[in-house]
């Protein structure tokens, strides 16, 4: 769905955005407040859903749909490990399979790695 961008189409894109990744939020809220799951294991969920929904060809209409909503949580990184993990594997086999996901995510993995080391070298942050 692309909208012409004038300022109601990125007001728009904007509130997409916004209600798509506060449902996913929402919904971990509940998990955690309605369950005895630990953050730890939410977060997993999201990730299995994620490759579940790449897997089944529901992922990739939904990302264009709801766009950053979805792409930027852990869901999309799961999706992301899926579409690697599929793409390799047609390419290079049962262990590419291992590999793809791993080479799918890299980039982000490594700009978060570096980001978190610039601001605990910014900050200094101390234990409690």
């Amino acid at each position: 769905m692309l909208l012409p961008q004038t300022w109601w189409g990125y007001a728009l894109d904007y509130l997409i955005v916004f209600v798509s990744g506060g449902i996913c939020c929402v919904i971990a809220q509940l998990l955690i407040v309605k369950t005895k799951l630990t953050p730890a294991r939410i977060l997993v969920l999201f990730l299995i859903t994620g490759i579940i929904l790449q897997t089944v060809g529901i992922y990739t209409p939904l990302a264009k749909l709801l766009r950053s909503g979805i792409c930027v949580p852990i869901i999309g990184f799961g999706a992301t490990l899926a579409k690697g993990a599929a793409e390799w594997a047609m390419q290079y086999g049962p262990l590419g399979a291992f590999a793809g996901g791993l080479v799918q995510t890299s980039f982000g993995v490594g700009v978060a790695v570096a980001a978190s080391y610039i601001v605990s070298v910014a900050f200094s942050p101390k234990s409690k």
